[in-house]
């Protein structure tokens, strides 16, 4: 008999939230492990707000959480990472935003408040980002420039835009695929 850690997967989408037809969204409605954490304003993010609401879902549940992060959501993580006593098992960071690439520029400088800085300090958990070569919000440099300072795993995935919606990733199995590395890596198995 193999019994199973439940690891529970928070989504954590960017400004906005994310779509029905977004891969965030399927994998919450196909999946009754895979909770939203739900922004009280979704278009004008508030980083300090954001990171207590996400402090106080992961608090409710015990250290079997992977982070499953899109765009601004993976800034969020690192600015929860960079305070939080709380453990967590991994996060998935997709898409992140830089802050000097436009339009993203003008987020940060008329929506978006305080995530900048990014906290550039190791997380104490494992972590992939996944960035596309073609994305309009960030560029690939500073995907890997993060993805090094955080002790991330990094991915290029090639041209996929900002891997949502708008680029053509509804169901996107491959990211599902990447999601279920970090759960069977820190799934317990006892015999």
């Amino acid at each position: 008999m193999t019994l199973v850690t439940k690891i529970t997967a928070l989504i954590l989408p960017g400004i906005g939230d994310s779509d029905a037809a977004h891969w965030q969204s399927r994998w919450q409605a196909s999946n009754q492990n895979f909770l939203r954490v739900n922004q009280r304003d979704w278009n004008n993010p508030d980083c300090f707000e954001w990171v207590d609401i996400l402090e106080l879902a992961v608090s409710k549940l015990d250290e079997s959480v992977v982070l499953v992060a899109h765009s601004l959501g993976c800034l969020l993580v690192a600015h929860w990472a960079a305070q939080t006593s709380l453990n967590i098992k991994g996060a998935l960071l997709v898409a992140p935003p830089s802050p000097e690439t436009a339009p993203s520029a003008v987020i940060f400088n008329s929506v978006a408040t305080g995530f900048l800085p990014i906290p550039m300090q190791a997380f104490k958990f494992p972590s992939t980002v996944v960035a596309s070569s073609n994305d309009p919000y960030s560029d690939l440099e500073f995907s890997k420039a993060i993805a090094a300072a955080w002790g991330s795993r990094f991915l290029n995935i090639g041209d996929a835009g900002h891997i949502n919606t708008s680029s053509g990733f509804g169901e996107w199995t491959e990211g599902m695929n990447l999601y279920k590395q970090i759960f069977d890596s820190f799934t317990s198995k006892f015999m």
